[in-house]
């Protein structure tokens, strides 16, 4: 069977177009897979507000297609001329607005701090005034968690002031209902303004079996909604 040169071309134009729509779908999927991380984002000292994070991780990723993206801040300094590293020694990366732009939710964890968020953690805050300009987080879903190391230490008002800037990004705020029993059972951390946990007066003790609970429902709550939010076309990520 003879083959002319219109054919070669045929089958080379043909190659191209596979190619090209090949490339197109991989880019789409990429999209697709930044746009359903959830970022898991805190500043922790002596590791609780840490352990929560993992566990709020853990209850993201119960949600089919979406993956918990896991970052922290650098410590603040009183003296102005030092400076953090850009890689933290261990743990997560620092976070950077990219995080933000690239992700579908948000879940932002901090100790108290006198009643209020750490100042690591209201210094990267502070930073997003340009992602607040471009409307760019409005529509995603947020929802707020902390570590106190008395019972009473603040962790109410501290979740609500945590709560403030999101407002402002025009972001969907969420708690966790009373459906979920261990709100109404637990004897240490958890109340309906987000997860917290009670750690002690030297910081040790570990997440109950509750607190851990609440974390995980708090997760997967906030990534079922982000998914009703991007099935519907609310969301804009980058």
């Amino acid at each position: 069977m003879m083959h002319t040169a219109g054919d070669a071309l045929v089958r080379e134009n043909s190659a191209k177009e596979n190619y090209h729509r090949t490339m197109s779908l991989s880019r789409k999927d990429a999209r697709i897979d930044s746009m359903n991380e959830i970022l898991v984002l805190y500043y922790s000292r002596h590791g609780a507000t840490a352990a929560m994070a993992q566990q709020i991780a853990r209850g993201i990723e119960n949600v089919a297609g979406f993956t918990a993206r896991i970052r922290t801040v650098a410590e603040v300094s009183n003296h102005c001329e030092a400076i953090e590293d850009s890689i933290p020694d261990s743990g997560p990366p620092y976070a950077q607005a990219d995080d933000l732009l690239d992700c579908a939710g948000l879940a932002l964890g901090s100790p108290t701090r006198f009643g209020n968020m750490s100042a690591a953690l209201k210094y990267f805050i502070d930073s997003t005034s340009p992602l607040w300009l471009q409307g760019a987080l409005i529509g995603k879903p947020a929802s707020v968690f902390t570590s106190t190391s008395s019972l009473h230490g603040g962790q109410e008002t501290t979740l609500l002031s945590m709560m403030l800037p999101l407002l402002h990004h025009g972001m969907l705020l969420s708690g966790i209902p009373y459906t979920e029993a261990d709100l109404l059972k637990t004897t240490s951390g958890g109340t309906p303004y987000g997860a917290s946990h009670v750690a002690g007066a030297d910081s040790r003790l570990p997440l109950s079996e509750e607190e851990m609970r609440l974390c995980q429902a708090q997760g997967e709550r906030l990534a079922n909604i982000a998914k009703a939010q991007l099935d519907a076309g609310l969301i804009r990520c980058r």
